[in-house]
Formats: structure tokens, C-alpha cells, sequence
């Protein structure tokens, strides 16, 4: 290979071994007309012309002949060097060392120029096109995979080119237990290189296992986000220029990961999945009143109940009448446990309408509010094989005649083995040199079956297919006797790699669904224990010289997230007497522990004697230090209960409530900044003289804030709320005043309430 292989064509060269016109597998998505280099190139150049105009000031046909006469200044063509505009922008460039000679400025300016123009494509799907016509396939590439890194560990196919819609299909999903090479170059993050194959039956897809290919990790922000596979014909030596010009071409693909991605898919599409299952499998939701809904009905399992595919969005009980207490019991228990639950089977009794028993039903929690219902539909062999052949796709039949030593197959059967239509069909009997060795044995215990037990049988296996690469092959075969010998073997293959490949996707999911829920309900239950630790303890009675005192803490609807609510009643020396309430921005256990760090410092401040003000511009001081660096509101108060006054600042907060008579007013005062927002913070003090049946009230915003309402209007309703309470004792007003909160942002709440005797 020279040194102009490793270039990209320039205006009128040829790109690839198909000349100008004629069509090539892969491209584009459907729909997406293939972009040609002159569209491409004026596509570039209107981008780096809106570029100039948006940075000098001019206008289009100004930027346009602005770019015209640089261009021509510095000897290079308008396209390149609207490649570089475009790339100063971007703030990348292609190539981190200087080009030496005539050869590496011309192919850096042609490297530039696809990057460029692949970044600049509306969708993965083209921008995998441009990458492969315009880069890969000077190289003597033929073909360019790309695949998202998912948060279950599995590869999502995001885009593709030089490939077939029927084998894009096959490797939608590369599961966990990925195949070595995979493995290598996420846990590296190292190109591997395999120039004469994968050496192993093709453990990734190519044209054969002896074709070379790149598997090239893709990074974006310091972190793995996908993976590229760019394919060769054949095996390829791959020399010093090309291992170290392919990396920088196909580092741009990183960024077509997140062309098309939907940012609220945080894991495979779980309908998809269903979809792609030969077995039966549904969907349940549950509402928040515990009843169940049909969300989705695979097709398999549409016609194992007998026209249940019209039963999307009915209820469970107008859907499968016959089998709904069995299978809410079964998801109640799911997301009880949090573990999935299994069944043997739901008799035939059950549901006598239903064609065939459920057997080995399971039903897997995905989240709080739905589930997986997975079954089969019979345990004997032959029974399904007879409804196997009535509903398979793309059969592939086949029939061995032991007695004439034939074998006929048709035309389905040797597109499955990848094999000319002109070849020799192989017998079932001798199929065994074709199996993966990890599959031996499963082959052998179909031919037991078959050949020494005189019944049929069914299995996957993987085939090492003769054109290269294995595929996942479903074999169902039944014997063919005359008196009581073995004559012949009939049945039927099929291609269910695809299927393989979403199935252990759907299960690599639902383990990673189960794992996040475990450790987000262990992690919800230490925070609410650490909350309900930390919580202090009312000071009793005659402690308060006259007080009365009740306080509550409600943690947020939402699975008990707590967050950084605090208060606080404490008696000082000299009498006085602390109250305080503070809100930390945010929730979970960094907000559980930055309430505790401000909660105990303003205890131990509060003990040196001075005022609010001086005590909340100390806390300020603390918030600023506090690991994680927390903002907050607050206000903090102390009472002399000497001459009745009440002396606060406030940080932020809403205003304390006074119900003094049977009205209720808000008790403004200035709201100088937040906690931890500013050094240096200055906060002003406000006093109010008590009177004996006075009550105060200081809470935070859960108690009164509402999604579609100004917090005004939470603040009147609290008022008159207030207003309504039973001359009661405290204890009895503030669990009042919490059932009765307008409150509806599943925030956490803190009340404190304190009454003058």
C-alpha cells in the first residue's frame, strides 16, 4: 500500500472499486439520498461562510467572497480551507504534529476536509456514509459499524455502512459478554488490530473470519462511548502509515454516537426487545391506585392468547379474564421482593379458551411501575415443533434420506449456511464439524434424540457458517420411521441470531434494572435512617421557661428521598432559647449530610452569646467550607423569654407565620443571600415582642409550594389554613397543619411550632 492510499480523493478522483453511480450497500438510512462530494464540499463551505459572516460582521455574499479571496491568498482550495474554519470553530483538529513534506500537508488537508464534512452531516446514518466513502474506503475498507455504549454494558447499532440490512439486523446488540476483541478495546482503550481475522469462526461480523478488521474504541469527554468496527475484504496488512492514520479518521465518529440519540433512552427500548423474542412476552403497568394494565403484546404472544393482541392498554382483568388473579398476584410479588418471580406453569384448566398451557411463566420487574410477563407454551418437544413450523420465519426446510444417502434442502436453507446454491447439501448427521465446540454438546444431545430415541427435538446451536462468521441456528427435526427404522430425518432450520443477541440484551437489562433498584432502595432506606438519626430530640418542657414546643419532619413522597431539611429548638445558657430552620439544596445522602454539618454548627455558635445576624454570617462562613460546597436557606431566631422579644435573620427564607387571636399573618423581614452563595455576607436582624397564646410557626418550602401556582398564593392558603386549627396543643396543631398542606412538590418538609404560656 503507498502513500496515496492513505489519501482521500480530491474533485473528479474515483472513491472505492464501484464506479461513479452505480449503487453500494449500506449508506444512508432509508429515505437519506446519498450525498455526493460536491454536495458535500458545498455543504462545508456554507457552513464556514455562516461561520465568517456570524464573526466579522457581513453579510452571506461578503463572508462568501471573503472565503473566496483567502482561499485564493493562501494557494488552497475555497473547500479546504472552509474545512479549517469549520475545525477552529469546532476546536479540533485532526492532526496533533505539524505535516513535513508535500504528502502529509496533502493528505492533513484531505483528513480535515471528511472530518470536517462528517461532522457537519444531520444524522449518524450519513455521517457513517461520508465517513466510509470519503475515508475508509481508499483505505480498502469495505464496510464501518458503529455502536453506543448503553448504561446496561451492552452496544446499541446507532449507525452503519457498507452493510446489509439483514445482517445490521443481526448485531443490532452486542451484549456484555462481548467478544474478546470487544472486551479488549473498551477495557484498553487501544485500537485491536486484527489483520488476518478474528481467528476463531468470525466472532464479529465481516465477510468471512479471515477478514481483516480494526475494532477502534470511541471516547468522548474522557470516558468510553462506543465502540467502531471499520471491515476489510480480506485479510489486510496493516502497516505503519495506516495504524496511524485510521485512529484520527475515525475518532470524529465519537461524536455521531450522539447524533441520533434520545437523551430520556437510558436503556434499550424494552418493546424493541420484546418484539425481537420468538417466545410469548407482554408488558404490565401498574397505576397508582395498584391496578394493572396490557401495556404491550409481543406477536408471539398474541397468538398463544387467542387474539389478545387487541389487549394493549385494557386492564389485566378485561384482557386475559382467565388469568389475571394468577398474574397480579405474581407481579405484586415482583416488586415486593424486587427480585423476578417464576412459575412452573398456569394449567390449561386456567384459561380452557387458550390454545396451549403457560408454562414456565416469569414475571421480571423493569421499574415501580411495570413488569415483564416471559412464558412458553408447551414442555413437549413435538407439540411445539408442530406449531414451531406454522409460525416460524424464514424457514429453511430440509430432508435427509438415510436409505438413497440424499439430502435436499431449499433455496431458504443454504442462504442460512451461507453456502453457493450450487453446493453440496450437508445431512443433519454430518452437520457436527460446521457446530461451534461450545455447542457439541447441546448438537449431540439433538442427534440422541432423534436417532437413538426415535422423537423429535429442537435446539440452538451456532454455526460457523462456510462464507464466514456464526450465526445462532435454530434446528427443530423429527424422524422419519417405517416399521420402526430410522429412514430419514426431516425439519426445519432457522436463523435466530438476532433474536440471541436482543434476548441476552433483554436480560443484561433487566439485571442492570434489578442491580439500580436494589442499590437505590438501599440507598433511599440509609438516608432515611440517617435523616431519622439525626433528627433532634424536642428539649423538654420546663426547659423552655414557658414554651411549648412541637416539630415534625416529612421526608419527599418520591420512594422517601430525603433531603436537606433541618430544625432545630435548643435551650442556651442565660436562658435564651435557639430555634432554627434550614433547607440544603438538593436531596440523597450529600444533602443528608451538609444539613448536619450547618445544623451543628449554628448549636456550637449559638452557645458563644451573639446575636442572629453575627450567627448567620458565621454560617455563612461554615457553608463555604463544607465539602461539595451547598447553598442554603435558613432562618435562625432566638427568644428571651425575660421580656417576651424575638430577635431573627434570615437567609433566603420564607417568612416565619404568627397566629396570635385566631389570625395569622407572615412575619416579613429582609432577605439578605443564601448560605454558602457569598463571603463576606452581611445579615440584618428583625424582633418581635411575644404575647402570652402567641403561636409561631417556622417551616420550609414543602409545606406550601405547588407546580402550577406562584408561592404566594401557597403562602395565603397557608394563612388561612393556620387560621382554622383548634386551639389544641401544638403537637396536635402541626400534624393538623401537615395533613392539610397545599404543599404538592414531593418535597420534604419541616415544621417547627412553638406557643407562649
Amino acid at each position: 500500500m503507498n502513500a496515496a492510499d492513505h489519501g482521500v480523493p480530491g474533485p473528479g478522483e474515483d472513491t472505492g472499486g464501484t464506479h461513479r453511480g452505480q449503487p453500494r450497500t449500506g449508506g444512508p438510512a432509508p429515505g437519506e439520498p446519498a450525498p455526493s462530494d460536491d454536495a458535500a464540499r458545498r455543504h462545508l463551505t456554507d457552513v464556514a461562510t455562516g461561520v465568517l459572516a456570524a464573526q466579522l460582521g457581513l453579510a452571506p455574499a461578503e463572508a462568501a467572497d471573503h472565503l473566496r479571496a483567502l482561499a485564493a491568498a493562501a494557494g488552497s482550495a475555497p473547500e479546504e480551507l472552509a474545512a479549517d474554519v469549520v475545525n477552529a470553530v469546532a476546536g479540533h483538529i485532526a492532526v496533533s504534529a505539524p505535516p513535513k513534506t508535500a504528502a502529509h500537508r496533502r493528505e492533513t488537508r484531505e483528513l480535515r476536509k471528511v472530518t470536517s464534512a462528517v461532522e457537519t452531516e444531520e444524522s449518524a446514518a450519513r455521517g457513517a456514509h461520508t465517513l466510509l466513502e470519503g475515508g475508509l474506503r481508499p483505505l480498502g475498507a469495505e464496510a464501518l459499524w458503529l455502536w453506543r455504549l448503553t448504561c446496561t454494558g451492552c452496544l446499541e447499532l446507532v449507525a452503519h455502512a457498507g452493510v446489509s440490512a439483514l445482517e445490521a439486523g443481526q448485531w443490532r446488540w452486542i451484549p456484555p459478554a462481548a467478544p474478546p476483541p470487544v472486551r479488549d478495546a473498551l477495557s484498553g482503550g487501544e485500537v485491536v488490530w486484527l489483520p488476518s481475522g478474528t481467528g476463531d469462526g468470525g466472532a464479529l461480523p465481516g465477510p468471512s473470519p479471515r477478514a481483516a478488521r480494526a475494532v477502534i474504541p470511541l471516547r468522548e469527554r474522557g470516558r468510553n462511548a462506543g465502540l467502531a468496527l471499520v471491515v476489510w475484504p480480506r485479510a489486510t496488512e496493516f502497516d505503519a502509515r495506516l495504524r496511524a492514520a485510521l485512529p484520527r479518521l475515525v475518532e470524529v465518529a465519537g461524536r455521531l454516537l450522539g447524533a441520533d440519540a434520545d437523551p430520556a433512552a437510558a436503556v434499550p427500548a424494552l418493546d424493541d426487545l420484546l418484539d425481537a423474542l420468538v417466545h410469548p412476552a407482554l408488558t404490565l403497568r401498574r397505576a397508582d391506585t395498584g391496578a394493572l394494565t396490557v401495556e404491550h403484546v409481543n406477536r408471539a404472544a398474541a397468538e398463544a392468547l387467542s387474539g389478545a393482541h387487541r389487549a394493549g392498554g385494557r386492564s389485566v382483568e378485561a384482557a386475559l379474564p382467565l388469568l389475571h388473579t394468577d398474574l397480579t398476584a405474581m407481579a405484586r410479588r415482583a416488586w415486593h421482593v424486587s427480585v423476578p418471580q417464576r412459575a412452573a406453569r398456569l394449567p390449561a384448566e386456567h384459561a380452557p379458551g387458550l390454545p396451549d398451557p403457560m408454562l414456565d411463566v416469569r414475571v421480571l420487574p423493569v421499574d415501580g411501575e411495570r413488569a415483564v410477563v416471559l412464558w412458553h407454551t408447551a414442555g413437549d418437544v413435538r407439540t411445539a415443533l408442530g406449531r414451531a413450523v406454522g409460525r416460524l420465519q424464514g424457514m429453511a426446510l430440509f430432508q435427509d434420506d438415510l436409505l438413497s444417502a440424499t439430502t435436499a434442502w431449499t433455496e431458504e436453507t443454504y442462504a442460512v449456511f451461507g453456502m453457493a446454491r450450487d453446493a453440496a447439501p450437508v445431512p443433519l448427521l454430518e452437520l457436527a464439524p460446521l457446530v461451534h465446540a461450545d455447542d457439541a454438546a447441546a448438537f449431540a444431545g439433538l442427534l440422541g434424540d432423534v436417532v437413538d430415541r426415535r422423537k423429535g427435538a429442537s435446539a440452538v446451536v451456532r454455526v460457523i457458517r462456510r462464507d464466514g462468521g456464526p450465526r445462532h441456528v435454530r434446528i427443530a427435526a423429527e424422524p422419519l420411521l417405517s416399521g420402526g427404522e430410522l429412514t430419514g430425518v426431516t425439519g426445519v432450520y432457522q436463523d435466530v441470531s438476532a433474536e440471541y443477541h436482543a434476548e441476552v440484551a433483554l436480560n443484561a437489562t433487566f439485571d442492570q434494572l434489578t442491580a439500580v433498584r436494589a442499590q437505590a432502595v438501599l440507598r433511599h432506606r440509609l438516608v432515611l435512617r440517617l435523616q431519622r438519626a439525626i433528627v433532634p430530640q424536642m428539649p423538654a418542657a420546663g426547659t423552655l421557661h414557658g414554651l411549648a414546643a412541637a416539630a415534625r419532619y416529612r421526608p419527599a413522597a418520591a420512594e422517601y428521598r430525603v433531603g436537606g431539611d433541618w430544625f432545630d429548638v435548643l435551650p442556651l445558657p442565660g436562658g435564651r432559647i435557639l430555634m432554627a430552620v434550614g433547607d440544603v439544596a438538593g436531596h440523597g445522602i450529600d444533602a443528608a449530610t451538609g444539613m448536619v454539618a450547618l445544623r451543628n454548627a449554628l448549636r456550637g455558635l449559638a452557645f458563644t452569646g451573639h446575636d442572629p445576624g453575627r450567627l448567620m454570617g458565621w454560617l455563612n462562613e461554615v457553608t463555604l467550607h463544607v465539602p461539595g460546597r451547598p447553598t442554603a436557606t435558613a432562618v435562625c431566631a432566638l427568644y428571651d423569654p425575660a421580656d417576651r422579644v424575638l430577635r431573627w435573620a434570615n437567609a433566603g427564607h420564607l417568612p416565619p407565620l404568627l397566629l396570635r387571636g385566631g389570625r395569622a399573618r407572615l412575619v416579613e423581614a429582609p432577605y439578605d443571600v443564601l448560605l454558602g452563595a457569598a463571603r463576606g455576607a452581611a445579615y440584618r436582624e428583625r424582633t418581635l415582642r411575644l404575647e402570652a397564646d402567641d403561636t409561631l410557626l417556622l417551616y420550609t418550602d414543602g409545606l406550601v409550594e405547588r407546580r402550577h401556582d406562584g408561592l404566594d398564593r401557597g403562602l395565603q392558603a397557608l394563612c388561612r389554613t393556620a387560621e382554622t386549627l383548634r386551639a389544641t396543643g401544638v403537637d396536635d396543631q402541626v400534624e393538623s397543619l401537615l395533613a392539610r398542606a397545599t404543599g404538592d412538590t414531593d418535597d420534604d418538609t419541616s415544621v417547627v411550632a412553638v406557643r407562649v404560656g
